[in-house]
């Protein structure tokens, strides 16, 4: 098997709280491997930002990484000089955020920042970076591109903000393209639009995809693997394919089972909400304990390790291995 392009190893971060630094990432593996588009699925809460700001360092201050490697194509991210790191954002590693107005420049004009990237990036000049900018700018389906060029970032909507975006990245044509949610607060058909446009310029560049989302569809849909995190710990790792037919995690069970569908009804009953209680970071062990029905005093102490349980199919629950002595 290939070496992964991306591979995140034990990766733990905390931040400071009242009664000492909280903990938030537990052991955090992930692997990602050249030209191949995996899913990381999740609650709101439950992460994913925090681990894809962790590979590209771009954390607050107050954040702090216990432990744990970043490996990028042989090199280790977190060992790398901030100046280094700062050359590969964009160049070799970028990332697409939620909230593409937020992510812009405000005080630019979109045809600018874009032909800024070329400029910083490529080594063009002025003029020229300006010219590509705008057949970029027409390239990810922008209309009349010159006079939205022109245009400031409040005066786009959110999809043709993000299609800005979308066009920067073009300029760059990173190796590992990290896209978090990059349709919240986007209606669905230009939801559909972007993930299209994101899944062409993934193709046409030939750039590795980490695909940050909670839309179980958009996985489906997507992704040749996914990653199921809980609560700052994974849960579970599988292909696509393996995760929706035969889920082994009693987590990635419930959270299937939670999608509302068309061709049958869904049976929610022996369900329970979830309350902010419940999700909890104090557990030494197993964070889905508090939540698990299948909870044994082993998931209390400590983290399961990640099992194999099929090709390419590895789940953390003690269902499928033996607690430590």
């Amino acid at each position: 098997m290939d070496q992964p392009l991306l591979q995140v190893k034990e990766l733990s971060l905390s931040f400071p709280r009242q009664t000492g630094r909280q903990r938030i990432l537990d052991r955090v593996s992930l692997e990602v491997r050249a030209h191949e588009v995996v899913g990381l699925v999740g609650e709101s809460g439950s992460g994913k930002t925090l681990t894809s700001l962790a590979i590209i360092r771009l954390l607050p201050r107050s954040a702090q990484i216990d432990g744990g490697t970043v490996w990028f194509d042989g090199q280790d991210l977190l060992s790398l000089s901030e100046g280094r790191v700062r050359g590969m954002r964009g160049a070799q590693i970028a990332m697409i955020f939620q909230s593409p107005r937020a992510s812009l420049n405000p005080l630019m004009r979109a045809g600018d920042q874009v032909a800024r990237a070329l400029k910083q990036h490529r080594g063009l000049g002025r003029k020229e970076a300006y010219r590509q900018a705008i057949e970029l700018l027409q390239h990810v389906g922008i209309s009349d591109a010159e006079a939205r060029a022109r245009a400031y970032p409040h005066q786009l909507s959110g999809g043709m903000a993000q299609r800005v975006l979308v066009a920067m990245m073009l300029a760059c044509r990173p190796r590992l393209l990290i896209a978090d949610e990059p349709t919240t607060g986007l209606d669905v058909t230009i939801q559909a639009q972007i993930f299209e446009l994101i899944k062409e310029v993934q193709t046409e560049t030939g750039a590795t995809l980490l695909l940050i989302t909670h839309d179980l569809g958009v996985v489906s849909e997507m992704c040749q693997r996914v990653a199921i995190m809980y609560a700052g710990q994974i849960m579970e790792v599988a292909s696509v394919q393996a995760l929706f037919s035969e889920p082994r995690h009693p987590y990635t069970e419930m959270l299937l089972g939670s999608v509302m569908r068309v061709d049958r009804p869904v049976d929610l009953e022996g369900t329970q909400p979830l309350t902010p209680s419940q999700t909890t970071y104090q557990t030494a062990g197993c964070r889905f304990a508090t939540r698990c029905p299948y909870v044994m005093p082993a998931c209390w102490i400590t983290p399961p390790s990640a099992t194999q349980v099929g090709p390419d199919h590895s789940v953390n629950c003690y269902r499928y291995s033996e607690p430590a002595a």
